[in-house]
């Protein structure tokens, strides 16, 4: 007796020649999820949006959405961030995919994460009505997470703590112009360790990475000196 697979398609019942075709010919979907981080005087933190319907709905997640034809990843990424949270100019970097068919409960959905980071965090603004809050929340204490996004924020911190390592992007986590202190702040809230202030500000200031600018922070306190980074593009230095 012949395998079912072996009958050509037209002997087969016209429904089942049907779901057979539709079979054949269905693909994953593509999305893009994008892990927001920016530093405050708490620490690191995440931005989360509650979804506002679905299976889902009332769980948070990161800001995203499935990729329209003829879009790049990257155009992708930013369009769903800037729905989001109304952000139009920030780091953004490619993570990695996430491709586990039964992360999405509706449709065999294939993500690719990203990360941004932002210099302050009161420059996010209201999201679209996909979602029904934005808030940010500390970085090592996130509610739970909807699909795979927690496997996602834990991807994304290991690599932005990795870059603080060996690269300048701190810069993408800092206004132009900061205190020493502040990037000091950068570091040990990103790193979640405290620093060695002394070694810290050599081995920086030895990296000539930083330019002193004719301006000073006035405050309660004596006058603060300002710095900048000499080159606000990422890229590979030994930091750490």
């Amino acid at each position: 007796m012949a395998n079912a697979g072996e009958f050509p398609l037209e002997n087969r019942a016209p429904a089942a020649a049907e779901a057979f075709e539709a079979a054949a010919i269905a693909r994953p979907k593509v999305a893009v999820d994008t892990v927001l981080f920016a530093v405050d005087a708490q620490g690191l933190k995440c931005y989360l949006l509650q979804l506002g319907r679905g299976p889902n709905a009332g769980k948070w997640a990161f800001a995203g959405g499935l990729v329209r034809v003829g879009e790049t990843l990257d155009g992708a990424a930013r369009r769903a961030l800037r729905d989001a949270s109304g952000l139009t100019d920030t780091y953004l970097e490619q993570l990695f995919s996430f491709g586990d068919p039964s992360r999405d409960p509706t449709a065999h959905v294939v993500s690719v994460a990203y990360m941004a980071l932002i210099d302050n965090p009161g420059r996010v603004g209201a999201a679209s009505s996909k979602y029904s809050a934005g808030r940010w929340f500390a970085a090592g204490d996130l509610p739970e997470l909807a699909y795979d996004h927690s496997l996602m924020a834990d991807y994304a911190v290991a690599r932005l703590r990795a870059k603080l390592e060996y690269t300048n992007i701190a810069c993408a986590l800092l206004p132009s112009c900061f205190t020493f202190a502040e990037l000091e702040e950068v570091y040990a809230a990103a790193l979640e360790r405290p620093l060695d202030r002394r070694n810290f500000r050599r081995r920086i200031m030895a990296m000539d990475l930083l330019q002193r600018m004719p301006e000073q922070r006035r405050g309660a306190h004596r006058p603060a000196a300002l710095y900048a980074f000499k080159h606000r593009s990422v890229r590979a230095i030994q930091m750490l």
